[in-house]
């Protein structure tokens, strides 16, 4: 379906800063371990005393609403669903997980993934371009998981807390200030961190090399090939002694030669399964490379989609799969229904295809043909890749009432999905359901960040029910919720 893009302007700012300082912050202190096990080390209860796991997910909630507001982040339904299952798959086989896991991609061409407080990992978009296959793309995910079982931002702060609250949070905040702002961010950023960077500086290689060792015992436990963090350190290693510029991932993890032979010495010892890609992986990275890459990187897909054509069998769909999002997105939707329609004869209830149709047919003036589509296909109705596309349909079909029912379910089951609430907000626009729009815009305001302009919406809403009645308790109720949040996220936004 068609996406919803934010923060489009943070394309412009100097990202190495925000991502070199995020994992910065990661690697402020670590000891590393001698032992194989994944357990988080014995520290008494230093880092449970600086930072509980309830703190931890308090400003891991404030931070991801933050980045929804400022950072080009990807609300693509199928790639969301793509890196959260192969997130959770990782995380059902690392230890000493006490937080949910949430995954985001970021559109960013520069290499690099980080992780913050709460679960909260994220990765560039430029990351399915560098990975060759998917135990390379989990090897980076399982590393990053690592850094969040370890628990390292809370065991830094536990080193560092006779200034913690106040350099950690404004930090942060001062990253994201950056990303919205770069000259008053920069400002921040330097006053913020001046004085503790080269205590950051002093721990970095430690941390990496604990996250590459949990990551490994992660990545083999998972079903994976442990010697792809070896072989991807190798590609990074290789692609900086040919370059004047190191790739931006190793500003933030750097690579000294210890930590890549440690891994490769550890992953030796390791089974060597041969194994396969998955076929979304495959659909994930051309989709990447048509929708979201640079115009400079349009030549690697050529490349690419060619030497999959000469490839096993699920190279060759993915890419016929890619040539027909390389026709819709250039507008040429005849050339793009007609590779569909081939794959949708061999896999009708394929949710790659079933998108990538859906917006074929609304291009081409045929929205009632996606809706039949997707309808044909809804049997399964506890997919959100289906169900947001059959809302989407509904709503160009002029369907808005069909499309809310969709909704109604839709933001219930996944109500920090800011699509889901964008639809709503025209579905009921186009219902006339004036007071129900305002709450759906409150409350995609909500997860962006936005608390105030929430509460405002809701506010209007609630003036214009009938005293006492169930729609104004309603949206007073979620007034009092935000207010509570509002004043949760007071203490970061001061930092």
């Amino acid at each position: 379906m068609t996406v919803f893009q934010r923060g489009g302007a943070v394309a412009l700012f100097n990202k190495k800063l925000v991502t070199t300082v995020i994992a910065a912050l990661l690697s402020w202190n670590s000891v590393a371990r001698a032992d194989v096990t994944d357990t988080l080390p014995d520290m008494g209860t230093t880092a449970g005393e600086t930072l509980s796991i309830n703190q931890e997910l308090q400003m891991g909630d404030f931070y991801v609403r933050q980045l929804r507001g400022s950072a080009p982040l990807i609300d693509d339904p199928l790639l969301t669903q793509y890196i959260n299952g192969l997130g959770q798959r990782l995380v059902a086989h690392a230890w000493s997980v006490k937080t949910p896991f949430h995954f985001f991609l970021i559109q960013n061409d520069e290499l690099n993934a980080f992780a913050f407080f709460g679960g909260n990992v994220v990765l560039h978009s430029a990351l399915f371009r560098y990975t060759d296959n998917e135990s390379q793309l989990a090897s980076v995910m399982a590393h990053e998981i690592s850094h969040v079982t370890q628990r390292h931002l809370a065991r830094a702060m536990a080193d560092q807390k006779s200034n913690a609250p106040l350099t950690w949070v404004g930090a942060l905040g001062s990253i994201l200030l950056a990303m919205a702002n770069p000259q008053v961010g920069m400002a921040a950023l330097t006053g913020t961190l001046a004085g503790s960077q080269q205590g950051m500086i002093s721990f970095t290689q430690e941390n990496e090399r604990e996250a590459d060792r949990i990551g490994l015992q992660v990545l083999q436990r998972a079903g994976f090939d442990p010697q792809a963090m070896p072989d991807f350190l190798q590609k990074l290693a290789d692609q900086t002694r040919y370059s004047t510029a190191p790739p931006e991932i190793l500003l933030t993890h750097p690579l000294p030669d210890s930590r890549l032979a440690d891994a490769r010495n550890r992953a030796n010892q390791m089974p060597h399964p041969i194994l396969q890609s998955s076929q979304a992986f495959y659909f994930a990275k051309v989709r990447i490379l048509a929708m979201y890459a640079s115009e400079r990187e349009n030549g690697l897909l050529n490349d690419l989609l060619s030497q999959y054509e000469k490839g096993n069998s699920r190279e060759k769909l993915a890419a016929t799969y890619g040539r027909a999002v390389m026709f819709m997105q250039a507008k040429s939707y005849d050339n793009a229904q007609r590779l569909i329609t081939q794959l949708l004869s061999q896999q009708p209830a394929n949710p790659w295809f079933l998108d990538l149709a859906t917006d074929v047919n609304i291009g081409l003036k045929h929205p009632d043909q996606a809706v039949k589509l997707l309808t044909a296909a809804s049997a399964d109705q506890t997919n959100p890749v289906i169900n947001v596309n059959l809302a989407n349909a509904y709503l160009e079909a002029k369907r808005p009432a069909d499309a809310l029912k969709v909704l109604n379910r839709y933001t219930w089951n996944y109500p920090d999905d800011p699509i889901g609430w964008d639809l709503m907000v025209k579905a009921t626009g186009d219902l006339g359901m004036t007071n129900e729009q305002r709450f759906a815009q409150a409350q995609g305001l909500a997860l962006s960040g936005q608390i105030d302009q929430a509460i405002r919406a809701l506010s209007d809403a609630s003036g214009q029910e009938k005293t006492g009645s169930l729609a104004q308790q309603r949206y007073d109720a979620r007034i009092d919720q935000l207010r509570l949040l509002q004043q949760r996220f007071r203490q970061y936004q001061k930092g």
